[in-house]
């Protein structure tokens, strides 16, 4: 059994997890339950259980949400085509995307508008990805890696750009663009990385644990993108890594001969499961607990209008 515990800082809730379940929370405080929220809010069994128990209803699409009904759409953003039947069954729609998601629909919107082929680095199936690919599906082409580069063949080599998944691997999806790079020389791009702050944040706190660390414990739901890829990180420095949702996953054979355990979580997971483990790790005796170093993260998205606060009126 381990004797230390080391957590990664930064870790847990990103600005648009929060942004995304506080929209939620505020829905259900104007209009009272039931509000139907499309697929995941985040992806976490937790956060989606609680606000179950609070009076949301969690539907696979907006066919699913009585006509007239308020329907709040996930983090991860959604194709046009989900707004559009929203609004002919009269929907009260509320878009929880996160911004960073928002910003890169923006951009495959501008590049396919502009004639190019979009080339999509993401994983096939993650409903973020759909939700970009529906931005312009017929300029718009998904590679999930250096081979699928190899063989990508596109109308005009001259007019292709790239957008990227949110919650990719840092390395990885550098090595891809990379090789998009060598295949088209005239390679457009963002002006910045479209990977969020949070999901490299977390990447590069998992980093410097991994050296002090024997086992790494990532809190974070099987569906998380970005817990998953903390998991890799973690296993490419060859440090034994689990993803475990949440304290009662722990098999303690992983710890059996550890020193020290490395402990952070996915950007969709509550601090209080952090806690969670933390006292699980105490009630067999482990008292050194402590982050490797402190980082505060001071980025914070608006909430969407329909469910700001009114400001009070000037006296």
């Amino acid at each position: 059994m381990v004797k230390r515990v080391l957590l990664a800082s930064p870790r847990g809730y990103c600005a648009g997890v929060e942004r995304a379940v506080e929209t939620v929370e505020r829905a259900l405080e104007l209009h009272g339950p039931p509000v139907y929220v499309r697929r995941q809010i985040v992806h976490n069994a937790h956060v989606v259980r609680d606000l179950e128990s609070r009076g949301a209803v969690f539907v696979s699409d907006e066919l699913q949400a009585p006509p007239g009904s308020v329907l709040v759409l996930s983090a991860h953003g959604v194709a046009p085509v989900v707004y559009e039947r929203a609004a002919r069954r009269g929907l009260r729609t509320i878009d929880a995307a996160c911004p960073l998601v928002t910003k890169v629909h923006a951009e495959a919107r501008r590049y396919a508008a502009a004639g190019y082929t979009v080339v999509l680095v993401g994983h096939a199936g993650h409903e973020e990805v759909v939700g970009t690919m529906g931005e312009a599906p017929a300029s718009t082409v998904l590679v999930e890696s250096v081979a699928d580069v190899e063989e990508l063949v596109v109308p005009d080599e001259q007019r292709v750009a790239y957008v990227t998944q949110t919650t990719l691997s840092v390395d990885d999806t550098a090595e891809i663009v990379d090789a998009l790079r060598g295949r088209f020389p005239a390679l457009h791009g963002p002006r910045t990385d479209d990977i969020c702050y949070a999901t490299t944040n977390r990447q590069r706190a998992v980093k410097e644990l991994l050296g002090e660390v024997d086992v790494l414990l990532v809190i974070g739901s099987a569906n998380s993108s970005n817990s998953n890829r903390l998991v890799e990180v973690g296993r490419a420095a060859g440090v034994e890594s689990y993803l475990i949702d949440d304290e009662t996953a722990i098999d303690e054979q992983w710890l059996a001969g550890r020193e020290t355990a490395g402990l952070t979580s996915g950007a969709s997971a509550p601090e209080s499961l952090v806690t969670r483990v933390c006292d699980w790790f105490r009630a067999r005796g482990v008292t050194d607990i402590a982050p490797l170093r402190t980082v505060v993260e001071d980025v914070r998205f608006r909430l969407p209008v329909q469910v700001q606060r009114p400001r009070p009126s000037a006296a």
